[in-house]
Order: C-alpha cells, then structure tokens, then sequence
C-alpha cells in the first residue's frame, strides 16, 4: 500500500486516513478515506492505446460530472490538469466515491425504472455533443454495433441447441438490423448499464458508473443494454421494459425505427454475452462466476424466442406513445385471397391465422401471438434454423443450376443420404415434391415389372398428381373423388384398435393374410404395393408387427416391387428409426421421401435398386427442372448434418416417450381419450364417445383443436372421422414444450 499512500500524498495532495482495497475487472481499486471525504483510486497497468482511452473516457466523466453532479462520479486532475497519471509501469486515476444501493440488490419499482430511463436519456443527451476520436475509432466486442467481434466465439458454446438459438439471433441481425444501420441515430454511450453499475437512493436512480465499455454505437443500443438487466428474472421480460422506455423518451423521443428492432437488439445484447462466456469458460474453465454469472443472459434468451416480434414491437412502440401497429382486418385479407387463390385450398381453423414469422417450434402471426407448432412436420429440424438457412443463402450466392451439368454439391449429398439406406438402395431420383416423388416411384414400378395393377392402403395419401390421386384411397374415394381406378387393388387398414383384429401381437399376420386371400385372383398383375408405415389420413395408423414381412413376400413372389412412402415418417421422427420401414425389419424396392428433407425447401427424391434405375432406362429422358439443384443439395446435406450434431433423432425418442407417458397419465382421468399411437413425435391421439363403443368422437376433437389455438397451440386432426389429434412437431421439440401442451389439453378436456 505505501506506492498507493505516495500516489495519494504527492499527487493528489490527500492524506488518507483508511484505504481499503476492492475487487475490479481489469484493475485495482482502492477505497480512499479523509477526514471530510471518500474516494476512488484506480490503477492500471500501462498500455498506450489503454492510456488514450481512459483519457477519453476521462473527459466523458468530467463533462457529466459538471452537468449532472447528482449521477456521476468526479474525476479530479493533478497539479498539471491531467485526469490519468502514468509512469512507466502503472496509470492512476482518482474520483469521488458514490453512495447508494446496487439496482441489482433492490426491487424494480415502475418509479423507479421510469427514473432509470430518464437519467440515461439525460446522459445521452449530454453524450451526444461530445466529440472524442479515440472512442469513435474504438473497436469493442461488447459493443452491439460491433457483433461480428463475438460472434465469432459462438461456436464455443458447448450445447447444440443453445448454440442453434444464438446462431438464429446472430442470422435475425443480419436481416433486420445490419441493413438499417445506415439511417439510425448514433451517439458515444455509457453502452453498459448493467444492475452492478447502477445506483439506487430512495427508489431513484443516485448515479451511473464505470463509463469503462464507452463506444460510439446506435443510440438505440444505450436502452437495448439497460433493457437486458432490467427484464432478468422477469416473470414478463416486455412488461418490465416499459417503464424504463417511458422514461427515455420523455427525455429523448424515440423513432419508430429504433423501437421496431429494439426486440432484435436485445436478443444481440444476450447474444454477445453467452457468446463472451463461452470463450471465457474455454479459457477458465474451473471459473465457476462465469457459469453463475451468464445463467439470467441464458435464461431471459430462451424466454425471448418464445415472444412474438410483433407483440415486443407494439409493447415497446406504446411504451413510447405511438399507436398500436395490429390493425389489419382478418377478413380483408381472405377476401384479397380469395380473389386469385381457389378455395379448394382450405385453410386451417374456422377464424384463420395470417403468420407472420417463425422459429424452430414457434411460429408468430401477425396480431403479436407466439404458437407452439406441433403439427408441421416439414420443417423437421425446426423453423429458419439458421444452419439450414445460412446453407441455402451461401450455395445461392455461389451457383444455382441443374443437373445437365456437374458439380459437386449433387454427388456428395446423394452419396451422404444413400448412406442412410442399405447397400442395395443405391439409385436416387430428385425432385421437389412429395407428390412428384410418388408419381415417379409408381412409373419406375410400371417400367421395371410390366406390369398394370398397383395395390394401396386404405386410407392412403401419396400426392396431388393425377396418379398420385389415382393411388390415394383418401383422395378417390373421399368427397369430390372418382371411386377405385380401374387398375387398383385396396388393402384394408390394420387398425389394431377398432379394426377386425385388435390383438396386437397377430393382427398384423392376420391383416396380411386377409389382404393376400382377396389378392390372390390378381397374382402375377401386380407392379406394386405402396403403403406409409404409419397410415396418415387414416388416423396415424402403424402398420403392426409382422404385416408388411408378409405383404412384401407375396408381392415379391408375384413379380411386383414394394413401395414404402417415408414422406412423413422418415428422416428419425419415429425417433428408433431414420426410415419407419425398419420397424417392420424389411428392406423395400422403392423408398419415397419428401417434406422434412429440406426443411420447408422443396425437395424430394425416389430411392430404389439399381435393377429399377436400369430398367427406367429407356431411351426417355428423365429430367427435374430444379430436383437435385445445387441450392437444394446444400440444404439436404445441412439438414442431415444438423440431425446428427443436435442428436434430434435421440431427442425425438426421448420427447416422444415422455409424451406418450404424460397422454397416458391423462388417459386415466378422461377416457375419452381412446387410444394413443404411433412413435417419437409422429403420434395419434384417437378421441372417442366412449370405452365401450370406440365411437369417434369428432365433435371433440375439433373443440380440442380450436382451444388449444386459443392457448397457443397450433394441432390438427386426421382419420376418416376427423376425430384424431395428429402430433409432428418439429423435432427440436422439448420436455418444457410437453408439459405446456398437456396442462392446455387438460384444462380442454376438463
């Protein structure tokens, strides 16, 4: 202490009566005690571009200390007016020591963060005029404006999905921040308002301290920094923020431009924060003040994703006095669709929902309301997952073609998703759709046997096409259909729940051995037998235990191929299997995939034996505009990449089996719910009248559907009878999203 006794006495003419060293980030501080005062003593070790920086901040300090003594610390010079002394080794600076509680420590009243946002609006205001080069050129990491600084570490963070969330806020400022840069306000700010820098004196803010993170950034970013500590430990993270954007624009009127990306801003703030820790923990990591220290930054993240950008866009812009931005009528919407859009394409729900955005499981429409989606099965591993995006943006940017041409993107994605099949499935067909796939699998079918007659599932959906129509029993024999074509063969649906056979451990033989009775006036007729392994539109029927074993061997025998349809079931939803036809432990001729292989990019493709391809091979060309694109390669391969680092196959069989026990767990008290089936997050809920008869129970089902909207849960119904409650979440889905969806159905069903 007698180098810092000496500081004090010959530089600052200041004789000490206690000094107390405390803890500092990257300095030490010392507690100065007079007779008639108290003080601060910094120290430092010596770097030029440190020193000319805390010049800077310095006058910053001065300036506001002059202008509002009330907030800001005093900053006294030596006998030669200079703020911060050096030598060789060390630098000094000395300023007043400021009374009051941490606004960390006492309860955030709305006086008294309305108070909060006033004062630094009143430094803002201050900061505004100030001219200083040395912060203007700073380059900080913890600066918002600065974010490519840090985001370079996120990729430290240890967790996938956490690492996946950053990943998305990092891709949102992209596309609603960094464009906008150009035409919002700039200003130096404090830039780190912190609930540790901020002091408290009768529930109002005393003083604003360590001006150590000053940069020249967006105005904006001074309310977007302070808004993160206010909103931690918020049970209502947007309610919290209002007062605090009270109070700055009654000092400083907010545009509405800086209010509408506020939301997008902050996620950035947390952003950098976990991205900064992840580096540190790499670095120390037995330091456990870390961990500690970015737990609320984690938790107020993974609340922000669950709120609507709309919803925090109108909060934060009434907050400062503007309108309310939900003003478009439903109905003027559906009437501008429906005067160019036919209305054979239906829409979900009675009073329709007009979307606005969305984000692995949620999904936000335009009147500010977050959706759990637990329905849509083609953004498998969840909604704009930035990996998946960020692919796409790139191979666009790069080359986007056809297959006319080479180029590596088409070799190395067939030879990464060939690898998922067995070695005899070694040819693919791409296309871009679902229904295109089915269509081009029943004429590799037609080409390969000769011969005419296709066999199908009742129930069965497989496309929109022409034949894809004429191979759905869903579809030709529904309303609006032309009855059974001609040249097919129908399979009854082995419903081992209300069907003929309901003892689960033979049905599936006993519904095969039905299906080969019936069949058999058609022997050596047969091209194919098409089925998905678990029956969709029937009401997400498995196909039991030793069904298809049995099917697939008298189609073999016959000359016939065997068509497994994965549209919905493949890449892992069942969550034991990335192909559904392996339960049955069978190995198809011809395998259909489409809807989750681009995460909502149109693609699709047929797989089959290379004896298949062959006999395609006719002289006809076979051509896809845009099937096996390069854009559409990188997105496959991204998505099979995310599957594996996220382990979403793993999650999916964890998830799953954790709601089929929470449903089970419900069964009990409300036997309306009749059957529950299906694996990992393809699941069926069958509502029924009652146990004795297993009538359907449409009418609850549809009610069930329409409350659980109320409630922000977005599901559907499926089955003859629209009385089946279908679950394909994406597959990021989580223990906290079942929960949530089995207190609402609860609550429904009460």
């Amino acid at each position: 202490m007698n180098h810092i006794l000496q500081i004090l006495n010959n530089i600052f003419n200041i004789q000490a009566e206690r000094i107390k060293k405390i803890d500092g980030y990257a300095n030490k501080n010392y507690i100065v005690e007079t007779a008639k005062a108290k003080y601060i003593l910094k120290e430092y070790i010596f770097e030029q571009e440190h020193y000319d920086f805390l010049v800077a901040e310095s006058e910053i300090l001065n300036v506001l200390s002059k202008k509002l003594p009330c907030y800001f610390q005093k900053i006294y010079p030596d006998q030669s007016n200079h703020f911060v002394i050096h030598n060789e080794n060390n630098m000094y600076r000395l300023i007043s020591f400021l009374e009051g509680d941490l606004l960390a420590s006492v309860s955030h009243t709305k006086k008294l963060l309305t108070h909060f946002g006033k004062v630094l609006a009143e430094t803002d205001l201050i900061l505004q005029k100030l001219n200083l080069p040395v912060i203007k050129a700073r380059q900080y990491e913890w600066d918002i404006l600065q974010i490519d600084l840090s985001k370079k570490y996120f990729k430290e963070i240890k967790n996938p999905a956490d690492r996946k969330l950053v990943e998305y806020f990092y891709l949102q400022y992209n596309e609603e921040i960094r464009p906008l840069v150009p035409e919002l306000r700039k200003s130096i700010i404090h830039a780190d308002a912190n609930d540790y820098n901020v002091l408290v004196k009768d529930n109002k803010i005393s003083g604003i301290i360590d001006f150590g993170d000053s940069v020249y950034s967006l105005l904006i970013n001074e309310l977007a920094v302070a808004a993160v500590y206010v909103m931690f430990h918020k049970e209502n993270p947007l309610e919290a923020a209002v007062p605090l954007i009270k109070g700055y624009n009654q000092i400083i009127k907010l545009e509405e431009k800086e209010l509408d990306i506020l939301y997008y801003l902050i996620a950035a703030r947390l952003c950098i924060s976990v991205s900064q820790a992840a580096h540190e923990k790499k670095r120390k990591p037995d330091d456990e003040y870390i961990t500690i220290s970015e737990k609320p930054a984690w938790e107020l993240l993974r609340k922000w994703i669950k709120i609507n950008p709309l919803e925090a866009k109108n909060v934060f812009r009434k907050a400062a006095g503007m309108g309310s931005i939900f003003h478009q009528n439903i109905n003027d919407v559906l009437k501008k669709r429906n005067k160019n859009i036919s209305n054979s394409l239906s829409l979900s729900y009675k009073q329709p929902i007009k979307m606005y955005k969305a984000a692995f499981q949620y999904m936000y429409d335009t009147e500010g309301n977050t959706y759990l989606d637990m329905r849509n099965n083609i953004p498998h591993v969840g909604h704009s997952h930035p990996s998946v995006v960020r692919a796409g943006q790139r191979q666009m940017a790069k080359l986007n073609t056809n297959t006319r041409y080479l180029y590596d993107e088409l070799s190395e994605y067939s030879e990464l998703l060939l690898s998922k099949f067995p070695e005899n499935l070694n040819k693919i067909f791409f296309v871009n759709s679902g229904s295109a796939a089915s269509d081009l699998a029943i004429r590799l079918a037609l080409a390969h046997t000769k011969k005419e007659k296709i066999a199908v599932m009742e129930h069965g959906y497989h496309g929109n096409t022409h034949l894809g129509i004429n191979i759905s029993h869903y579809k030709f024999a529904g309303k609006g259909g032309n009855g059974t074509p001609e040249n097919i063969i129908i399979a009854k649906a082995p419903d081992t729940y209300r069907g003929k056979y309901t003892y689960k451990e033979t049905a599936g033989k006993s519904y095969a051995f039905d299906f080969i009775n019936a069949a058999k006036t058609e022997t050596n007729r047969i091209a194919a037998f098409i089925a998905e392994p678990i029956i969709s539109a029937a009401g997400q029927i498995p196909l039991p235990e030793g069904y298809l074993p049995e099917i697939y061997k008298f189609i073999r025998k016959q000359g016939g191929v065997c068509i497994s349809d994965e549209v919905q079931t493949g890449f892992g939803r069942s969550g034991t299997y990335f192909w559904m036809y392996e339960a049955s432990e069978v190995v198809p001729d011809i395998v259909i995939i489409g809807k989750p292989m681009g995460n909502g990019h149109p693609m699709a493709a047929v797989v089959c034996t290379g004896e298949i391809a062959q006999s395609f091979e006719n002289g006809m060309e076979f051509f896809s505009s845009f099937g096996g694109n390069p854009v559409s390669c990188a997105i496959g391969i991204e998505l099979l990449n995310v599957l594996e680092k996220e382990s979403l196959v793993q999650n999916a069989f964890k998830i799953g089996n954790y709601l089929i026990e929470q449903l089970h767990e419900l069964q009990k008290s409300f036997p309306v719910i009749g059957d529950i089936r299906g694996t990992g997050l393809n699941l069926g809920i069958d509502f029924i009248k009652s146990p004795d008869t297993k009538k359907e129970n449409t009418e609850l089902a549809g009610k069930i559907v329409n409350q659980l909207r109320k409630k922000g849960i977005l599901t559907g119904t499926d089955g003859p009878f629209d009385n089946v409650l279908k679950i394909k979440p994406p597959m990021c889905f989580t223990k906290e999203n079942v929960d949530f969806f089995i207190k609402e159905m609860e609550k429904a069903l009460q």
